[in-house]
């Protein structure tokens, strides 16, 4: 057996993938040295499968060649990388060439009668070879990734530096200057983090950075206008406490998106999830059922200890004022029961451990079932208390009742009255931050806790905002500035009670068992956030004359849409990125849908507009992945996906346009309605011509990937994956280094031969 080319290496392979990036690059690289090792297990090959895996080999080799060259590109870049990603390259071209000189079948012995030669393999060798390989390659992707945090704490910085000279502007004509050079800073460094929170494998930091990003996002517009306000009255102390809680707010999103991509370990990375009712219930159900499998890993008391802890937490639902009493006796009732299940349980158990029973009795069995149903009945009725309280919430606080009259007592410097409703709008926060922690506690899964805590703490800080921006307005009351100021704070706060209402459906969703269907979509882009002197568009209802002119049109919506998810649904990959977003705008127009019919979380004109700008966006996110897609295919079958996607760009573009655009008066309202409706469903309408191509397509590929010969895909690889040595090493664009670059030279490997 010949001697493994690569040696001992104790080559680190211990390394965490934290994005999807690194994980989908390396995937075909796995699945084509596994073929490869498996082929080895066979001493006996044809001619015919030895010279496949000879090109296999040869090819793998090549790829990775290519590979190491643009990560020695980066090396040259990145100084501090310098080292550690020089050895990486150095050890996977090693691995590469190991693999080569193994699959050389040239010095094989002559073929028996059968017309079969029988090798020798060395196994060992090549499995040493492959874990090198994966390895090196494997820390070559992580280096380059931290280009891309690099990139990331860069923008961070530099928007940092622009908002400390926009705290300090005295004049208008600087802070205008300033504020235009921070809103292109805003919007790369906003591009860097939502590809970054897409990218992230770990479901708890995306939506971490999700709620960062909803921050950054809609302070940019109370920035804007609370920093005027301050500059047109500096001696207003209102104003001043105003702007500078916006500052602040800005500063921690901005500090927790680097603790995200970095890891930091500070304290805002590691404040631990208040305690959850919905997860203390599953650890507790956990441990009683853990009971058939060993009477004696815990002792008796643990259970009813866990249960009290358990019990303990219910007490902000018992505790709160706005919890009726029949409400309040329904709780404490099923805890009580919970309670004698459970001593009922324990008593059979230690009857159990008293005679050295080996497995649960019969009565242990049934202590197990019921004491498990009656934590299930508490967690239904908590669910049931806090989605109702959160419902009812909502349909009061739509009306916005106290906001209309700190605006109307505010223009007219009625301090008096501007106190008196400032107490109602504090009563009301209150309220709603409770609601947000009742829903934590039953939402379900820990991204939803997270968002449901980002919810408390937005109407915790919005509250007061409003509240300094309406005693600022009736202290100026012909202040136009001030007036602005207080309408984008009472934008943001109706803009944050959407949120609430997307949230609330979805934990309603996760209790009934569907989930997957809706997107959150915090931290998209709405009407008004960005553009500083374009007025509100007013929110109206239609009535029940318009409800029935768009009923018609609204059916064909819900058609599409309907038609959509059955495409969706025929696809393989569920997480693709094609998927993923079509999934978004279906339910989305589905949204619109029940507009038409005055049912759903759309309840208002602006509302709707709201929502087709929304879906515009991740319309135009599906162009881009789109175009990515159709890097891999052939001219025809390019052409067409090309064809059909700038059909869907300029339809995007329409919507988005149009749902910008403001409007005045009942008819010229409701044929903005009736334009939004018509273009989304042109839009749904070209994605289900797209979704089955592009199915077809990405199965034709995944076929060929793995019954294709080595030579189509060698050329394949000259069609879709050039490489030029000059623009990989040139190129220093976000995409030309770090981990997407590396992908397309991987790309290739997915094209391999499986035989």
């Amino acid at each position: 057996m010949a001697s493994s080319p690569c040696g001992n290496s104790n080559f680190d392979s211990g390394l965490e993938i934290k994005t999807r990036s690194v994980e989908q690059t390396l995937i075909p690289l796995v699945s084509q040295i596994t073929t490869l090792i498996n082929h080895k297990d066979k001493p006996k090959k044809s001619e015919r499968t030895l010279a496949a895996i000879h090109r296999v080999g040869q090819a793998v080799s090549v790829a990775v060649g290519r590979f190491v060259a643009v990560g020695e590109a980066i090396a040259a870049e990145n100084q501090e990388l310098k080292e550690e990603m020089g050895q990486a390259c150095f050890e996977a071209r090693r691995a590469g060439d190991a693999i080569a000189q193994l699959t050389d079948v040239g010095t094989a012995p002559p073929a028996q009668s059968d017309g079969h030669v029988t090798v020798f393999s060395d196994r060992t060798g090549m499995v040493k070879a492959a874990r090198l390989l994966l390895s090196s390659v494997t820390k070559v992707l992580v280096l380059a990734d931290r280009i891309v945090i690099k990139q990331i704490i860069t923008s961070r910085n530099k928007v940092l530096v622009t908002l400390d000279h926009l705290e300090r502007v005295t004049t208008f004509q600087e802070f205008v200057q300033i504020f235009s050079q921070f809103g292109n800073e805003m919007v790369e460094f906003a591009h860097l983090t939502g590809d970054r929170q897409n990218d992230l494998k770990d479901e708890k930091k995306k939506a971490r950075m999700a709620a960062a990003r909803a921050v950054l996002e809609k302070c940019t517009m109370m920035l804007l206008t609370a920093s005027k306000t301050c500059l047109r009255h500096p001696d207003c102390d209102s104003a001043r406490i105003n702007k500078d809680a916006v500052f602040h707010r800005m500063r921690c999103a901005l500090e927790q998106v680097i603790e995200i991509v970095t890891e930091a370990r500070s304290c805002g990375e590691n404040k631990i999830l208040p305690a959850s009712i919905y997860n203390g219930i599953k650890d507790f159900k956990s441990s009683v059922e853990s009971l058939r499998e060993n009477l004696y890993t815990l002792p008796p008391q643990s259970v009813g200890n866990q249960l009290e802890a358990l019990v303990e937490r219910t007490e902000d639902f018992t505790d709160s004022a706005y919890t009726s009493h029949e409400q309040r006796q329904a709780i404490l009732g099923l805890c009580q029961l919970a309670r004698q299940d459970a001593q009922q349980l324990v008593h059979a158990w230690v009857e159990a451990q008293s005679i050295h029973a080996k497995e649960p009795t019969e009565e242990m069995e049934v202590g197990i079932l019921k004491t498990c149903q009656s934590v299930n009945d508490l967690r239904r009725e908590l669910h049931k208390v806090a989605v109702a309280r959160a419902s009812d919430l909502l349909k009061v606080h739509g009306e916005q009742l106290p906001l209309q009259a700190l605006k109307a007592s505010g223009a007219e410097g009625n301090l008096e009255a501007v106190a008196e409703y400032t107490r109602t709008l504090t009563e009301q926060k209150e309220q709603l931050v409770e609601s947000c922690r009742l829903l934590c506690h039953v939402s379900g899964t820990e991204p939803l806790e997270i968002t449901c805590i980002h919810a408390e703490e937005t109407f915790h800080v919005i509250g007061p905002q409003i509240i300094s921006a309406a005693q600022t307005l009736a202290l100026h009351p012909s202040s136009k500035i001030a007036k602005e100021n207080l309408e984008v704070f009472c934008e943001a706060w109706d803009s944050q009670l959407c949120d609430v209402a997307l949230l609330l459906r979805e934990i309603i969703d996760i209790f009934e068992g569907r989930r997957g269907d809706k997107r959150p979509y915090l931290s998209l882009p709405r009407p008004g956030k960005h553009l500083a002197n374009l007025k509100t568009t007013k929110a109206v209802k239609l009535d029940a004359e318009e409800q029935m002119s768009m009923a018609k049109l609204g059916l064909e919506l819900r058609l599409l849409s309907s038609d959509v998810d059955a495409e969706m649904e025929k696809w393989e990959e569920q997480e693709h990125d094609i998927v993923r977003q079509c999934q978004s705008m279906a339910s989305m127009a589905y949204n619109m849908y029940l507009f038409t019919r005055g049912e759903g979380l759309l309840k208002t004109t602006l509302d709707l507009f709201h929502q087709a700008e929304v879906l515009s966006e991740e319309g135009l996110q599906l162009c881009s992945s789109l175009r990515t897609f159709s890097t891999q295919l052939v001219d025809e079958e390019k052409a067409v996906v090309i064809t059909e996607m700038e059909k869907l760009v300029a339809l995007c573009q329409q919507l988005q346009m149009g749902a910008k655009t403001p409007v005045q008066g009942k008819t010229a309202t409701f044929q903005k309605v009736d334009s939004s409706i018509q273009t989304t469903r042109g839009i749904l309408a070209v994605v289900l011509s797209l979704l089955p191509l592009c199915n077809k397509l990405s199965r034709k590929y995944k076929s060929e990937s793995s019954l294709g010969s080595p030579q189509g895909w060698r050329e394949r690889q000259d069609v879709s994956t050039p490489v030029k040595e000059d623009s990989a090493l040139n190129d220093k664009n976000s995409n030309g280094f770090g981990v997407k670059s590396l992908e397309q030279h991987m790309a290739g490997l997915n094209l391999l031969e499986s035989k």
